[in-house]
């Protein structure tokens, strides 16, 4: 029997790490999840604390087109509370990535002026949401663990295996 060559055990490495990658997958859109539940659902709970001082920043300082100073404030915050909670948990996960993709985008676009280093930390947020809304948010999720299959059951269909980030 031949010794494996030089790319042989190249590949066979390769494939090593790409398994480890594969399985570290549900843990890194945990991570991230928890992170960025925790950005938003902070910054929300700052908003409500200091409702007044929220209002006067909706009025003065963040410019949200089409939407009224109190009705951008009721909204935005709104989201910063819920869509995090579901985007933890795992529940509705792509619909609350998607959502706070929207929050961060108007926060953006809202701020006349926006320091370098926060547009930095926008970019990165939007980043990572894309990707939970691109590929899902994991099986260690409600909807992958628990929702879809039962849902598939129920309708006939079988779960499709790109359903989550696996």
């Amino acid at each position: 029997m031949k010794s494996p060559n030089l790319l042989q055990r190249a590949f066979a490495v390769w494939n090593g790490i790409t398994q480890v990658l594969d399985r570290a997958r549900p843990a890194a859109a945990l991570g991230a999840r928890l992170y960025l539940a925790q950005v938003f659902f902070l910054a929300g709970l700052t908003k409500v604390r200091d409702w007044d001082t929220t209002l006067l920043l909706f009025s003065e300082e963040y410019r949200v087109p089409l939407l009224s100073p109190t009705l951008a404030a009721v909204a935005g915050t709104a989201g910063e509370l819920v869509l995090p909670v579901l985007l933890l948990l795992g529940l509705a996960g792509r619909f609350a990535a998607l959502g706070l993709s929207v929050v961060n985008v108007v926060a953006v676009i809202s701020l006349a002026e926006i320091a370098p280093a926060a547009l930095q930390q926008h970019i990165t947020w939007g980043v990572l949401l894309a990707a939970l809304a691109l590929y899902g948010v994991g099986k260690w999720s409600l909807d992958c663990a628990w929702i879809h299959p039962r849902l598939a059951g129920r309708l006939g269909h079988t779960p499709r295996s790109g359903m989550a980030m696996e």
